[in-house]
């Protein structure tokens, strides 16, 4: 088990004063059964909001809303955490051989979130690819389980990739990142979501917070973990849902700090809604996950 303090702060400056808006954050970390809990946050918006309230979307995201008033020249954000991290359990492969995917799948009638049905078609941001199928269909062998396939396709793809941060933005289409060979977590994850989907195998985009350490002999620089993205693959009903990160080609662990999940990122976005601004604007953002006691 890790114990972790998460610290978030999100600024924008406006050329001009802002008209009014309303915005929704979805920053929160999850509260998930024998894998996560949030045991508290702090929200705070500076200058302080017309309103503030929260809810959960569809998916099982927490939303902070915020109705930002008029003629502001910047907006900061922050969140404090402190989450409770199980470390993912290991053992035996349970998922089931792709190639029987197909009825379980028909044969699924809950329409929840963590439905399959909704994470095997194409999505808005994730369209069917033929250079991604393709390049997916080299990850399959005859009788390989949803687990085998995944972490092959993962490396695959970390191979076929290169981490490259400012190659992209939130808008890049994933067949554009595939082809140019570069992109950041966003782009890893939403590629391999289509990949699988196109084999058979529903996925879903999860989005969160990676704690990260430094080289060895260095220290750690405060704001430099990073907000995240990585893969869910479903694994038939007796083993659910797998998670992996392709940007590190690994399945997800004690560092991963998931905040939602969604059909492609336009569902787990962390700052959407309407401001009206007439000028430009600039935005950064920064995250810092430490140990519980770490100094």
């Amino acid at each position: 088990m890790s114990l972790y303090n998460l610290r978030l702060q999100i600024s924008y400056e406006f050329d001009r004063p802002s008209g009014a808006g309303r915005q929704h954050f979805r920053i929160l970390p999850a509260t998930l059964p024998g894998r996560q809990r949030l045991l508290g946050s702090l929200v705070t918006l500076e200058p302080e909001p017309g309103e503030l309230s929260f809810f959960t979307d569809f998916f099982g995201t927490s939303v902070v809303e915020a109705a930002i008033p008029a003629g502001l020249t910047r907006l900061e954000l922050r969140l404090e955490a402190r989450v409770e991290r199980l470390a993912e359990a290991g053992g035996l492969d349970l998922s089931m051989p792709v190639c029987r995917l197909g009825p379980e799948i028909a044969q699924c009638r809950s329409l929840g979130p963590t439905s399959p049905l909704h994470y095997h078609l194409p999505s808005r941001r994730i369209p069917e690819v033929n250079a991604i199928s393709d390049f997916a269909e080299g990850a399959l062998r005859p009788g390989d389980s949803v687990a085998v396939v995944t972490e092959r396709l993962g490396l695959m793809l970390h191979d076929h990739m290169r981490f490259e941060t400012g190659a992209t933005d939130v808008d890049t289409p994933p067949a554009e990142a595939f082809a140019a060979r570069h992109g950041v977590c966003q782009d890893f994850a939403q590629i391999m979501v289509g990949g699988l989907r196109s084999l058979g195998i529903p996925a879903t985009y999860v989005a969160g917070y990676l704690r990260t350490l430094p080289p060895p002999g260095r220290k750690r620089l405060v704001g430099a973990d990073a907000m995240h993205a990585w893969v869910r693959a479903w694994g038939g009903s007796q083993r659910g849902w797998i998670d992996y990160d392709p940007t590190n080609a690994c399945f997800t662990g004690a560092d991963h700090i998931e905040v939602g999940m969604g059909r492609d990122y336009g569902d787990v976005a962390p700052v959407t809604g309407m401001l009206r601004l007439d000028g430009q604007q600039e935005g950064r953002h920064s995250v810092d996950i430490t140990e519980a006691g770490e100094g």
